[in-house]
Formats: C-alpha cells, structure tokens, sequence
C-alpha cells in the first residue's frame, strides 16, 4: 500500500441485537490505529439484511461507543465526505456494480427457487453452488443469452452469484498473520445481489470500502474464509491498487478457551458480554451489559485491549490516550484469548482506585436516589467514598459498604455480641455514651485515644470492645476503621446510635 495514503479505518456492525464484547474490541483497534496515525475512524452501518433488521440497535451501537469513549469521526449521526454511512441508503450503487460484473463475465444471474436448492441439497447433502455443478443449475451460463433475457425481462426473481475460479491459489499479506492462501476450487459462488436487489455482505463491504476510502481493515477472524471471494472483487472491480490493508483479529474465547465466546455462555456463567443492557423487542427480556453492572467504561476498554495486544511489558492499566501511544499492530496475537470475568472485576476494582472522585460522586448520587436516600451533601458523599474507595469491585457495591452511613442498622449482628455480653460491658458502654456527649474535638485520632485509654482503665481486653462498638455503628461486623466511620457520623448521631443499640443488646441474655 501507498505509504502516504491517508488512514482511514472504519467500524461496520450490523443493527441486529445487543454489541458484543468482541464487537466493541474490533471498533476499539480500529479507534487506535486511526488515531496512532492521525487517521479518521468511521461508523458504518451495515444493514442490508433486512431481516434481521432491529429497530432502536443502530442508536444503541452509536450509544455504546460514546460510552466506551471511542467516537467515530464520520457515521449516520455525525456525517462527513464519504457517507451515506448506512449500507441500506447506497442501495442503487451497489445492482450497478453486480451488472458490471456480470457483463465482464466474473459473476452471472442465478435464477434456481428455493425448492430448486433445496432439491439439490435432498439430494446431494454436502450441496454447494460452485464450478462443480454450475452448469447443471439454472442460471446464464447454462441458460441461452435469450432464455437469460426473457427471463430478466419478466421479472422472475434471481440473485446474482460471484463465478470463482477453479484451481486457482488467492493469497493476501495480513497484518497480523503474514501470508495467508486459499485454495478457490474449496469456495462456493457466493450470492453478491440479493432477489431483494439488496447486496449481500461480500459485495456491499467490497464497494463501500472502495467508496469510503477505507485503508485498512480490522476485523474478526471469524471473517476470514470470506477473504478470498473480497480480494477477487476488488480485482475484478478494478479496484486491487486501491485496495485496503487486512488485519484479522483473534477470536475473544470462553473462558475454558474452547470455542468462541457467546451471550450463552453469559447467561450460563453469570457474566455480561454485551457493552451495556439490550432489551429485545420481541420479549422485553433485558440482557445485563458491562456498564449497567457497574464497570467504569475505562476498565471495560482497558480488559477489552488486553484480549489479544500487549506492550510488550508487564504493564496492565492503560487509560485510553495511552493506548493511542503504545498500540502496535505487530503485538496483536493470531492466538485466541480466553476472556476471564475475574480478571475484569479486577481491572474495574483497580479503575475505580485510579479514578477521581469527582467522576464516581454522580454515579453514586443515582445509586442513592435509586435506594430512596435524598439530601446528601458532596462533601460528606466524598467523605464517605473515601473511606470505602479501595472496597469496591463494582460502583453498585458502594450501597452495600456504605449504606450504614446513610441510615441508622435495621437489625444487629446479635450472634458477634451474646456469648460474651454482660454487665461490666454493659456498665462500660453507658459510661461512654455518656462521656461522648460532650467529647471534643470529634476527630478519629482523638476519638481512638479516648476509647482506648477508657478501656485500659476498665481492665477489659481492647478485643472484647472493639466489635461491639462497631456492631452498634454499622450493625455487623464490616465496614472501615470505626474510629473514621464516627467521626463521618458526626457526635450526635454515634450517641444516638449506641444508645440505641445498647438497649437491643442490654436484652441478651448471655
């Protein structure tokens, strides 16, 4: 390829259903390279395939990117020089080019029905259009150029087929698997033109690639045994000088690494693989995404980027600019990765460390809202995160280890207390409780000393009334150093709390 042409990579999913995980690493490589070599990424949206067409997958496509920080330069939505950016509205170039190819004798009109084929499959059960039995079936080469035109000119329904070569050996350079050859006599003649007139994949990507410019392509490797059948198009279309570079990216695999990973294996193992929540319009079923469990869109990108690259380092967390940096085709792997649902949990926990609390405290606001709780102050909802900051795996998790400091306990870890409950301790509490009262200055270092040196003098282990006073705070026993959580709650609201729980356990009968 031209060394100074411009790079231009684009992103082409189909509006069917929720983005996979694999879907938005492939929009992701392409993010990098684009923007490593001041390039320009594009959102295309191939939906051609009418069928399986789902209304609302297009705005959640586009929804996903922005989420995952990775915009398009050009798409449906922001426009640009190349467009229009979905396959369905370039519908008339693309008869034009399947007729071109005709007429230079590369592919020809099909007109077998349905029950043509599936005659031909009843019969021979490894069925397959190809040179092997072209001329036998119905279409213009076996067909009389009149037969062919009055059968064209009465409208009766065909597809038009690619006619590959016998014998031949098609072979391209892959960025990231070197030299990879097909043998053409092992392809079938692929539909390129739909009954429907619309193309299918094989002719739409070849002419919207030549038209957008596309330099270089990124895909999965699932796309791969689709290679040869592309690269004949671009040569019989006259297009081989301009054609793109090709990069075919290894497949994201279970986590036993056996087979490709899929929504099943979700469900099956209770993990997302959608970026964010698709709900199907046919049941209304909503399958959980990445975001919606609570993983920041930084963890997301930074485990998506680790399922098949490295810097060559042991370096793990990468924010997104860095990405641009360090990205390199040549430490893609051919090799599959195995997707780990503990090691994303660990990249979330890890983001969340990283991040500034300003980026959390409106996600938090909405996890409280959502909870019923209303009113809390910035600074004490800052307070609180960082106390609780290094705990969480997921933003969700902050109501679990937080929530005491929202409202009073509901119920008391009673088992902790019983076995060693009694009088003396009871005695002690209510001598505390009311020397907190007036206790200043209420900070946890002098809170510490002062409750450590009363235990001192009452002769009782420090052990033995550590736990209850916590128990009373946060009614069991978690939560961060007790000492911070009553300086959070402030003097008024420990007393109130420990007195109250000192009537619950004052009721315990050893």
């Amino acid at each position: 390829m031209d060394q100074d042409r411009k790079v231009r990579v684009r992103f082409a999913p189909s509006p069917t259903g929720g983005l996979h995980l694999g879907g938005v690493r492939t929009a992701l490589f392409n993010y990098l390279f684009a923007k490593q070599h001041s390039g320009t990424f594009v959102l295309r949206i191939e939906d051609t395939d009418q069928t399986r067409f789902v209304a609302g997958a297009e705005e959640y496509i586009q929804d996903c990117l922005r989420w995952c920080g990775i915009q398009p330069d050009e798409s449906p939505s922001h426009g640009g020089d190349y467009g229009p950016y979905r396959q369905s509205e370039r519908k008339a170039s693309y008869r034009t080019y399947a007729e071109q190819l005709v007429a230079d004798g590369y592919a020809y009109y099909a007109f077998d029905t349905t029950e043509d084929l599936e005659a031909q499959r009843k019969l021979h059960p490894n069925f397959r259009y190809s040179y092997e039995n072209r001329l036998q079936l119905r279409n213009s080469l076996n067909l009389t150029a009149a037969e062919t035109q009055q059968l064209l000119a009465s409208g009766h329904p065909h597809v038009i087929r690619i006619k590959m070569p016998e014998g031949e050996t098609i072979h391209f350079d892959d960025m990231i698997r070197g030299i990879v050859s097909f043998e053409s006599s092992l392809i079938d003649d692929k539909v390129l033109l739909k009954a429907d007139g619309m193309p299918t994949y094989h002719l739409a990507v070849v002419v919207d690639d030549h038209h957008m410019a596309i330099s270089h392509v990124f895909r999965g490797e699932e796309w791969l045994p689709s290679a040869p059948v592309h690269i004949l198009l671009w040569e019989y279309l006259g297009w081989r000088d301009t054609m793109p570079q090709w990069a075919h990216l290894p497949l994201i695999l279970k986590p036993d690494g056996h087979g490709k990973l899929s929504k099943r294996d979700g469900d099956r193992l209770g993990f997302p693989v959608y970026a964010m929540n698709w709900q199907d319009s046919e049941t209304g079923t909503i399958t959980k995404g990445f975001r919606e469990m609570g993983f920041l869109p930084e963890a997301f990108v930074n485990m998506l980027v680790l399922l098949g690259w490295n810097d060559g380092t042991d370096q793990e967390l990468f924010g997104l600019d860095e990405l641009v940096q360090k990205f390199s085709v040549e430490r893609i792997s051919k090799a599959g990765a195995k997707f780990d649902y503990e090691k994303a949990k660990w990249f979330n926990h890890e983001w969340i460390k990283r991040s500034a609390d300003t980026t959390l405290i409106p996600q938090l606001y909405s996890l409280l809202i959502g909870k019923g709780i209303h009113g809390i102050d910035e600074k004490y909802l800052t307070d609180v995160l960082g106390l609780i900051k290094e705990r969480l795996t997921f933003i969700p998790d902050f109501w679990e280890q937080a929530v005491f400091f929202f409202k009073r306990p509901e119920n008391y870890d009673l088992q902790a207390v019983q076995p060693k409950w009694n009088g003396e301790k009871a005695a002690f509490f209510s001598d505390i409780i009311t020397r907190l009262e007036t206790f200043e200055p209420w900070h946890g270092a002098e809170l510490e000393d002062f409750y450590k040196l009363a235990i001192q003098a009452s002769g009782m282990k420090i052990g033995e009334l550590m736990l209850p006073f916590r128990i009373m705070l946060v009614g069991g026993k978690f939560g961060p150093h007790v000492f911070d959580i009553a300086t959070l709650l402030g003097r008024d609201e420990t007393v109130a709390r420990m007195k109250g729980a000192l009537e619950v356990f004052n009721q315990v009968t050893p």
